[in-house]
Parts: structure tokens; C-alpha cells; sequence
């Protein structure tokens, strides 16, 4: 088995997380267990990688976020969903 290069997974980061959002609204936790999913497995994100490509699109205006109580477990959660107006 092939490890997926430090430099392919970055390039590929941004993509990811928009065509993640594109299916809905998401929250960090939830988007990492999403790319590892769709990976099969084989793209590992820690928050670390996440949370800095999530601020960067939010900067640039191509996502939006806010802060709600998460039903499940009360706890607040970060969601985030593709800006309106789009890139």
C-alpha cells in the first residue's frame, strides 16, 4: 500500500473540504471523519491540517460559520457551509 504524499494531501485539501460542504453543513470533527471515509481510509486530517484551511476559506469569503448547540450531545459545535454568494 502507497502512502498518500504530505504534498498531495495538501493540495487536495481546500477541494475536499468544499466538495464536503457542497453536500451540506458540517462541523470540523465531522468533515475530518468525512475525508477519512471517503479516503477508504487513506487520508488521515487532524485537526491541526483542518481548522487553518477551514479559517482560510472562511477569510476569503467562500464559507460561512457559526456556533450552535449540537442536538446530540449539547455541546457547542463550530458548522460550516459554503457562502451563499459562492466563490
Amino acid at each position: 500500500m502507497q502512502k498518500i504524499s504530505k504534498d498531495l494531501t495538501a493540495a487536495t485539501s481546500i477541494p475536499l473540504v468544499m466538495a464536503i460542504l457542497a453536500r451540506g453543513e458540517s462541523y470540523g470533527y465531522e468533515i475530518i471523519r468525512q475525508v477519512q471515509v471517503l479516503s477508504k481510509d487513506e487520508i488521515h486530517w487532524t485537526e491541526g491540517m483542518l481548522y487553518p484551511v477551514l479559517h482560510k476559506l472562511e477569510n476569503q469569503g467562500y464559507i460561512h460559520s457559526d456556533w450552535r448547540v449540537a442536538p446530540d450531545t449539547g455541546r457547542k459545535r463550530r458548522y460550516y457551509r459554503l457562502s451563499p454568494e459562492g466563490p
